[in-house]
């Protein structure tokens, strides 16, 4: 193998959309160092706990128009799908302040729904090369994505997402309760309506898809580091390392892909960022004889349910209380309730054995976007953090844009609306 003529990149964080990153900056002939302090895919990565959902469509930021209204019922019921714990209220309160107002008005949903579908769009093609390079194709799956309601009416009350989604370029097929019996046979009958999503696909192990990524990026020539990155270190404007907890690495330029750890980083060099964790929990069922034959959107329980190649996973739940806290694991034991709920052949008094729970963070910023592009401080440093709860289906997309920026390219997509220096 020739030695790279490009530059000495160092890649901070092995989850999606480090590894994508990494292949990516590899193809353009750069020489990579990834820093990671665990194993990619392994249970500790958001992206381990991703749903699989490949949701092209999703382009609604989670504060709406009237949000604001509901956040006293966040702060009162600690299980409800979106909560906020009261011991952390006064550190999240400036990142709350904003959450409310990126989505104020619909025009302000809008702008968002706009900015993130270039980042969405085509994203199982994507992912799809991707596995094949990497030798896992089977793991990717665009068979869409169905949105399930109890009547037509609960659809209408989500008519402001779907009718953006519209403006932006979606595409859904509308599905009468008979309709989505025939293809789902064995969901309950109190959901009465469904919307299609065709564009839409899946990953039937995202663990193991994002270890492969990285197997496939040691192989093409990464060098893997076994550390926590601390900070960067910039002289006059130039990148000249980054700090771990193992030492000093020195390079030309830095990803800081770090997903809900990346804010430190960020602040090492004076960007100071908005980024919170909205922590996520799942819970699979391994060995289930019954489940949907297309991954479902649960539009009661709000969470998707989804085959994967370990069991029916049915994941969900947003929670603010930060990166320290302990996991409350009865919102895992929701979903467990409104999994079997869903599926009345599902047994009811599964043993604990086939029931595995998981818990993590996902790393997102007030208004929905993440943060894709240069660093204020110095154009070495390109953060590609904070994409919610799209990190799984953008990330080929980011890890492309990245490698553009690290170039010196114009992006494929815009980035503007994705700037870090928004929040400074």
């Amino acid at each position: 193998m020739n030695e790279p003529s490009g530059r000495h990149v160092v890649v901070i964080g092995a989850g999606a959309i480090g590894v994508i990153s990494t292949i990516e900056l590899l193809r353009d002939g750069h020489r990579v160092t990834l820093v990671e302090p665990a194993t990619p895919g392994g249970e500790q990565a958001a992206s381990y706990g991703n749903a699989g959902w490949l949701s092209t469509h999703s382009v609604i930021p989670p504060a709406g128009p009237g949000v604001w209204k509901k956040v006293p019922k966040f702060l009162m019921n600690p299980l409800g799908p979106l909560a906020i714990r009261w011991l952390y209220l006064p550190q999240a309160l400036p990142w709350l302040i904003k959450y409310v107002l990126s989505g104020w008005t619909e025009a302000r949903v809008e702008a968002t729904a706009r900015a993130l579908r270039p980042l969405l769009v085509d994203a199982p093609s994507l992912h799809k090369k991707l596995a094949e390079e990497a030798g896992v194709g089977h793991l990717i799956e665009r068979q869409g994505l169905m949105h399930i309601y109890p009547s037509r009416a609960a659809f209408d009350a989500d008519a402001l997402g779907w009718r953006i989604r519209k403006r932006v370029g979606v595409e859904w097929m509308e599905l009468s309760g008979d309709e989505m019996r025939q293809r789902e046979p064995d969901l309950h009958p109190r959901y009465q309506f469904g919307v299609l999503v065709e564009e839409a696909g899946r990953c039937r192990d995202p663990g193991g898809y994002v270890a492969a990524l990285a197997e496939y990026a040691r192989a093409r020539g990464a060098k893997f580091v076994n550390a926590r990155a601390k900070a960067l270190r910039l002289a006059n404007g130039k990148l000249m390392s980054v700090l771990t907890d193992k030492g000093e690495i020195a390079c030309d330029a830095a990803v800081v892909a770090a997903g809900a750890r990346s804010k430190p980083l960020a602040a090492s060099i004076g960007d100071r960022l908005p980024l919170e964790t909205e922590r996520g929990y799942h819970v699979m069922i391994e060995h289930a004889d019954t489940g949907p034959r297309t991954s479902v959107m649960a539009s009661d329980a709000k969470m998707v349910v989804n085959w994967t190649d370990k069991g029916l996973r049915a994941a969900g739940q947003v929670e603010i209380a930060g990166l320290d806290a302990a996991p409350n694991w009865k919102r895992a034991k929701i979903l467990r309730d409104h999994l079997i709920g869903m599926f009345p052949k599902l047994p009811k008094d599964l043993p604990a054995e086939r029931i595995r729970l998981w818990f993590g963070h996902r790393p997102s910023m007030p208004d929905g976007r993440p943060c894709l592009g240069y660093s204020r401080a110095s154009h070495d440093v390109v953060y590609a953090f904070g994409h919610g709860h799209v990190g799984l289906v953008s990330s080929a997309r980011t890890g492309r844009v990245v490698a553009q920026l690290i170039g010196g390219r114009e992006p494929e997509i815009p980035v503007a609306p994705f700037d870090p220096k928004r929040y400074l």
